[in-house]
């Protein structure tokens, strides 16, 4: 197997960040659209936040292994 030239390799390493940030941003989007359960404020609000950070981060970083 011949190895691909450079410009192939950028080209497909752009189409993969391309593609991780727009399931990153439909999946943040989906999330906006589901109304919140808890009326809390205060540390449920920082956990919830956490936990959404995270949440994003493990998508995109599993978006980026399977390209």
């Amino acid at each position: 197997m011949t190895p691909l030239p450079i410009e192939t390799d950028l080209g497909r390493e752009d189409i993969c960040e391309y593609v991780a940030q727009l399931q990153l941003h439909m999946t943040l989007q989906a999330r906006n659209l589901v109304p919140s359960l808890t009326q809390d404020g205060g540390l449920q609000d920082s956990r919830s936040q956490l936990l959404h950070d995270t949440q994003a981060q493990i998508e995109k970083f599993a978006s980026r292994q399977w390209l």
